[in-house]
């Protein structure tokens, strides 16, 4: 199903605004992937990235062409671990986030 503009709009303004609310989309992303959701992780990597316009950051890190890592990202994409652990790095140093795997408590 697709988005809808508004939809992507919203996503996108509120995180020009709201630190959280970046870090949220991605600690869910995480999760998802970690949860082998791995299509819902990419999809909100992807929208953190189109929100914040963070692409070419991400690319340069990775010494990447920005095309290349959109579709990385894509749904019909497959990346390495090394690359998708890349952009995961590249999106937590912009939001100074640190990640850390904890047991899941009841």
């Amino acid at each position: 199903m697709a988005l809808t503009r508004d939809f992507k709009e919203t996503v996108a303004a509120r995180a020009k605004v709201d630190k959280e609310f970046r870090q949220g989309l991605l600690i869910e992303a995480i999760n998802a992937v970690l949860e082998g959701d791995i299509e819902i992780g990419k999809s909100l990597i992807r929208h953190y990235l189109n929100a914040t316009g963070n692409f070419s950051t991400v690319a340069d890190q990775l010494e990447k062409d920005v095309r290349s890592v959109r579709r990385m990202v894509e749904p019909s994409s497959n990346p390495t671990l090394k690359n998708f652990s890349g952009i995961v790095k590249a999106c937590c140093t912009a939001e100074k986030l640190t990640l850390h795997v904890c047991p899941q408590t009841k």
